[in-house]
């Protein structure tokens, strides 16, 4: 006999302990070289699955008399009411427990359970309707009668058990009982899904009048475009127009400000066209396009469109694309006057239409709205408007006197003294020239030049005179284009650019002086350059050099010592083309070796001064002996690639600590070089440091002695 411990009622008369699976003991893998057979994961669980075991399960009971059975029923009855007592709120056990006893066909005592369940929780649906479930299911209607009653008055707002216990009535052939149970949920107004199935259950039994009585109290419970829809087609269908047309005129007083007005209006035209009536139509859009906000008139445009296109001639059907679209851009120009995108796609739909008025009048309503405050930003698109204005008067009405008008206050407008619109200026200027009016452009780049001077006014200015070749007017607006930005270096290479042009090479070469003699320059490399170009354009060699020596005076960046050195190099090629044709060629390499000397001379100059003045710059520094190894190179066998090489640093790579935000530390690491000097240093002061260390520790052991 087993003991009570390893002993299970589920198991019959083996224990646990016989039921168990035995695994075989893992065995251990010495050889653990490759198979030559692999074997795949797949095969592994197929081979797994057709080797299990069947599942051992206990044996099924057979109850063969009462008695037995009695104990059977007593034994599951106490685990239900200890499962219970340990968790009376788990409905499933509560379910379950009346399930099994209405399996062992005791209603009563299954009855009870349902009542204790529902004692405890009556707010839960679920249990009545598996309560009442029970009682339709064995045939005890009053049960199940009562129990939906009792249901539906504790649970009013649960629509489930109306439904059911409905159900139930009309199944059973009982439409008065239904119809009554109906009226008693239609006291608690509920939502519309509980009317709409009275209206159906009515229409189910032919009764017309009751479900259009039910209607007329939905829309007095629900006062909404929805519920007044239905109603309408209710009354459509039934082929009563006039009723239906009632319905949506009480619809359209009462919620006509409502938010879903829309879907109302766009109901009440379709039902119109359904009918015959467009004009009814016709004149219920127009109403509700004069009635609705815009914004939410969307749905509304589209089918005023779309019945337009299938009712309406051309003109109607334009005014009903224009007018929606115009009712858009005049609602968001309300809304906000300042937003000038929008003053922009409106004129560009009125131009489409080519009314010349209204355009004229939008462009007027337009720039009537001056932005608020005097700076630049806020102007830039408003100045447009002003520029649309004036093209659309030239170019669509070709209305000269009109265009210059428009011009004409728009430079009155824009505050100069704070800021201006070279575009403006330069737009009336070309206006006047292709009316062939000279005089007055000159004027009016004067008159810019003199409220608000700009590069580009000057630039335009001066390309106009040279392209008509006057040179007097080009050099004195140039004198007044430096009198204004003297540190402008594209305006001085620009002069000195037209006398070279001319010709003038001491002009030129004067007006360099000057650029390069003033205090302050917004881009000195490039005048610098320029002038240099223009001297050894001019075959000016110690010119050139002499310039290179005072720019090298000024600044001692790497790049000026490099152009330099180049310059040097190529200074050769330069005599040649001077000299006659019949030159001896050892001369030629003569002057060549001469040319590669000086070159030679101006990098060992650049490397002492990185050397000596500024040796924190290394990495200048070795950019500069990278050229003229380079250089070197490329001089084939007049070079000496040898005296570059020994100069040449090494480059190590180092790391540095960088603090964070948050305090912690982290290393970055960086390029370092160290140049041939350097290292001599620091073997010396290694040596030096091993010496003291030496002298301390020989101090120290004389102490102890």
């Amino acid at each position: 006999m087993a003991s009570g411990k390893d002993s299970d009622r589920t198991l019959g008369y083996m224990t646990r302990k016989d039921t168990e699976v035995k695994l075989p003991r893992p065995t251990r893998v010495k050889n653990k070289t490759p198979a030559p057979v692999q074997i795949t994961a797949e095969q592994i669980l197929r081979e797994a699955r057709e080797r299990q075991e069947a599942e051992i399960r206990p044996p099924k009971q057979k109850i063969t008399d009462s008695t037995e059975l009695s104990d059977y029923r007593l034994r599951r009855r106490k685990e239900f009411e200890d499962q219970i007592r340990r968790a009376r709120w788990n409905i499933q056990v509560w379910m379950k427990y009346a399930q099994w006893e209405e399996s062992q066909k005791d209603y009563a005592r299954a009855r009870s359970v349902w009542e204790r369940a529902i004692e405890g929780d009556y707010r839960n649906h679920t249990l009545w309707l598996k309560y009442a479930e029970f009682e339709m299911k064995n045939k005890f209607v009053n049960s199940a009668r009562n129990v939906w009653d009792r249901a539906v008055t504790l649970l009013p707002r649960v629509d489930q058990l109306w439904y059911k216990y409905i159900h139930m009535e009309e199944i059973l052939g009982n439409i008065a009982g239904a119809r009554q149970i109906f009226e008693r949920w239609m006291q608690w107004s509920p939502d519309q899904q509980g009317w709409l199935s009275f209206v159906k259950f009515e229409l189910r039994y032919n009764e017309i009048e009751r479900a259009r009585s039910i209607y007329e109290r939905f829309v007095l419970c629900h006062p909404k475009v929805s519920a007044f829809i239905r109603f309408a087609k209710f009354e459509m269908k039934g082929g009563e127009v006039a009723r239906a047309r009632h319905v949506y005129e009480r619809a359209t007083e009462k919620l006509a400000e409502d938010e879903e007005a829309e879907t109302l209006f766009v109901a009440f035209a379709e039902f119109e066209e359904r009918c015959k009536e467009p004009e009814r139509a016709r004149f219920i859009y127009k109403f509700a396009l004069d009635h609705i906000p815009k914004g939410r008139a969307e749905d509304l445009y589209k089918k005023f469109v779309a019945f337009e296109k299938q009712y309406g001639d051309k003109e109607g059907i334009e005014d009903a694309i224009v007018g929606k679209r115009r009712f858009q851009y005049e609602d968001e120009v309300r809304k906000n006057p300042l937003n000038y995108d929008s003053w922009f796609d409106y004129v560009r739909l009125e131009e489409t239409v080519g009314n010349k008025d209204r355009i004229r009048e939008i462009y007027e309503r337009a720039i009537a709205n001056i932005p608020p405050a005097q700076e630049k930003r806020y102007w830039q698109r408003y100045i447009y408007l002003w520029i649309n204005y004036a093209l659309y008067e030239e170019i669509e009405t070709e209305d000269v006197e009109r265009t210059r008008d428009v011009y004409r206050e728009c430079l009155k407008l824009i505050p100069h003294s704070k800021f201006s619109f070279a575009k403006i200026w330069l737009l009336v200027a070309q206006f006047e020239i292709r009316q062939l009016n000279l005089a007055g452009a000159r004027q009016i780049l004067g008159n810019a030049i003199g409220k608000a001077p700009k590069d580009k006014i000057f630039k335009k200015y001066i390309e106009i005179e040279l392209q008509l070749g006057n040179i007097d007017r080009c050099r004195k607006l140039y004198e007044r284009y430096l009198e204004w930005s003297p540190e402008n270096c594209y305006a001085w290479s620009k002069y000195a650019e037209l006398e070279r042009s001319l010709a003038e090479t001491e002009r030129a070469r004067a007006i360099f002086e000057l650029a390069i003699s003033q205090p302050a320059l917004d881009m000195p490399e490039l005048l610098w350059k320029a002038y240099i170009d223009f001297e050894i354009a001019e075959g000016e060699l110690e010119r050139t050099r002499a310039l290179y020596e005072r720019l090298l005076d000024r600044t001692k960046h790497y790049k000026v010592w490099v152009s330099f050195a180049k310059f040097e190099a190529s200074a050769a090629e330069q005599e040649e083309d001077e000299e006659e044709e019949d030159q001896e060629e050892t001369d030629a390499i003569e002057r060549k070796k001469e040319c590669i000397r000086r070159a030679r001379a101006i990098f060992e100059r650049a490397n002492s001064y990185y050397k000596d003045s500024a040796p924190e710059l290394k990495e200048e520094r070795a950019t500069l002996l990278e050229d003229w190894l380079n250089m070197e190179t490329n001089f084939g066998k007049l070079g000496d690639v040898s005296v570059v090489q020994s100069k040449l640093p090494k480059k190590l790579k180092k790391r540095k600590p960088i603090t964070r935000e948050d305090g912690s530390t982290e290393y970055e690491e960086y390029i370092d070089y160290l140049y041939p000097e350097e290292s001599q240093t620091t073997n010396l002061k290694i040596l030096e440091a091993a010496y003291k260390w030496k002298k301390q520790k020989l101090a120290t052991s004389e102490e102890y002695d």
